[in-house]
Order: structure tokens, then C-alpha cells, then sequence
């Protein structure tokens, strides 16, 4: 089961039967308070989500065309068609992540067990980790555009976000 950020603190302290610190309750109000700007990344993100994954597997086949070349990886439609639903699939993971202030679904629903099943496919996964790396920089151009998007200091979410996708990446590499 998967417990966003306020259930887990909850359920945490509850097993050392202690109550919520300072620091804990300090934190929890932190998300509160960068809960419109999460909404909007998420949103952004979403909104945006086919032209990020097209534009990070073009960026992707550019500098790897082995992968497109006839015996690559993701050479015919099928196998190209696969590799954007993968980096859909990772996507979307992260903006739940970055909804929730918690990488546990992304951990538990994506990356458990991922880089094990693409090793046993024969995908490389420096270049799926170079695809979510190109995610990550598509991602965070378009949260950071400033237009529409509620003021603020963003540097946090930024760092936040930032680091599911490097959890990902990393977890695949």
C-alpha cells in the first residue's frame, strides 16, 4: 500500500508510539504550503506529457541511432512504440511522486524490479537512463516557465522533482 507523505509520518511515529516532532510537523506544513505549486507542476507535466516523451526519444535516437538502426533496440515501430510507453509509464509515475511528496509509488509501481526485467529483455539501460535523463531536462523546462504557474520560490519542487527523476535513471542504470 502505497501512504502519501501525511500517512506516513503518521503511521511512523505511531510505531515508535511517540508523538509528531517539531521537524516533522514543520515539514508536513512545508508541503502544505507548496501544495498549489505541485498541482501546477503536476499539471504542467500532464498537460505536456506526449510532446516531453516524443522529444526526449527523438533527442535519444539522435544521439544513439544504433538504437533505431536496423538490430537495435528499439529499431521497427513495435519496439520504438515500447520504449515511449516505457518513458510514459516513468513519467507518469513521477508526477505522482511529485504530487504526493513520496517516491514510494514510483518505487513501488515502476522501478522495483525494472532494471532486472530490462536486463532479461537485453535493453541497454544506460540508454533508458539516458532517455529519463532527457525527461528530467523536458520536465523541468516546462515547470519552470513562469507563465500561469503560481509565484513563488520553486527551487525546492525543482530539487524534489529533479531527484525522482534521478531515482529512476539511476535505479535502471
Amino acid at each position: 500500500m502505497v501512504l502519501d507523505a501525511f500517512a506516513k509520518v503518521v503511521s511512523q511515529a505511531d510505531t515508535r508510539g511517540e508523538y509528531l516532532s517539531d521537524s516533522q510537523v514543520d515539514a508536513l506544513i512545508a508541503l502544505v504550503k507548496d501544495g498549489n505549486k505541485r498541482v501546477d507542476a503536476v499539471n504542467r507535466i500532464s498537460g505536456n506529457a506526449t510532446q516531453i516523451v516524443t522529444n526526449a526519444a527523438r533527442s535519444l535516437f539522435a544521439e544513439q541511432p544504433q538504437l533505431i538502426s536496423p538490430g537495435g533496440n528499439a529499431y521497427t515501430n513495435r519496439r520504438a512504440a515500447a520504449c515511449l510507453r516505457d518513458l510514459e509509464i516513468i513519467l507518469r509515475y513521477v508526477t505522482y511522486a511529485i504530487f504526493t511528496g513520496d517516491p514510494s509509488v514510483l518505487d513501488d509501481r515502476a522501478l522495483n524490479g525494472l532494471r532486472e526485467t530490462y536486463v532479461a529483455l537485453g535493453v541497454p539501460t544506460a540508454s533508458v537512463a539516458a532517455g529519463i535523463v532527457k525527461l528530467k531536462e523536458a520536465s523541468i523546462a516546462i515547470v519552470n516557465d513562469p507563465n500561469g504557474i503560481t509565484r513563488g520560490d520553486c527551487s525546492n519542487l525543482i530539487a524534489e522533482l529533479s531527484s525522482y527523476f534521478d531515482r529512476a535513471a539511476s535505479a535502471v542504470s
